[in-house]
């Protein structure tokens, strides 16, 4: 069963239905995961813009669900997807696309 958070949101990581790379994290709310349920594409919850957001509306860069998993508990969730571009609003294919965790910046 799914769990909504004290928000009404939920985790959503993104990934590449193929290469099973993670494109991107987002959050969705109620409504935008019954939409991505309904397919084809998939929705998020913007919170910074406190709206529904269907990922490629404005850009063309669509996210094609092909299946959505739970976690165990379940409070997140996986979006794989056949991405239509790039998945990061910057242009990158994926919104990891900025190099790996230096242990130094932890050490503030």
């Amino acid at each position: 069963m799914i769990q909504f958070d004290d928000r009404g949101l939920l985790a959503a990581i993104v990934q590449d239905a193929d290469s099973g790379r993670v494109l991107m994290h987002a959050y969705m709310n109620e409504e935008a995961l019954k939409l991505t349920l309904e397919g084809p594409d998939a929705w998020f919850y913007s919170r910074s813009r406190q709206k529904l957001w269907h990922k490629g509306a404005a850009s063309g860069n669509y996210l094609k669900v092909v299946e959505v998993e739970q976690d165990c508990d379940g409070d997140a969730i996986v979006v794989k997807v056949n991405p239509v571009g790039p998945a990061c609003h910057t242009g990158a294919e994926s919104c990891f696309d900025t190099g790996v965790l230096d242990s130094v910046l932890l050490e503030a």
